[in-house]
């Protein structure tokens, strides 16, 4: 069976969003489990889920700001829609990362 595109985009974003860690867990992202729901389209559209390791993480901001930066570089990807759940500032933030 062959990989269809958005299948190997996924397969790219998962592998650059291994390189994102955590400096207080030295942990990737992914291994942390702070990225869900990850979907691609066709057209190149990576929605996704951030969920902040505590309600109250102090490196929320920066670490999303650092997903979005690694999401963003691989080739194939041409927009965004993150939303942020688990964190007091949750509507906030998700709106700032989206801009």
């Amino acid at each position: 069976m062959t990989e269809n595109k958005t299948e190997r985009l996924e397969k790219l974003i998962f592998a650059r969003l291994r390189l994102v860690i955590d400096p207080e867990t030295r942990a990737d992202v992914i291994r942390m489990r702070l990225v869900e729901n990850l979907t691609v389209t066709e057209e190149g559209l990576v929605k996704y889920t951030f969920r902040p390791s505590s309600p109250v993480c102090p490196i929320a901001v920066s670490l999303a700001q650092q997903i979005k930066i690694a999401v963003s570089q691989v080739p194939g990807v041409h927009a965004q829609d993150i939303k942020v759940e688990n964190y007091v500032g949750a509507e906030q933030l998700t709106m700032l990362i989206n801009r």
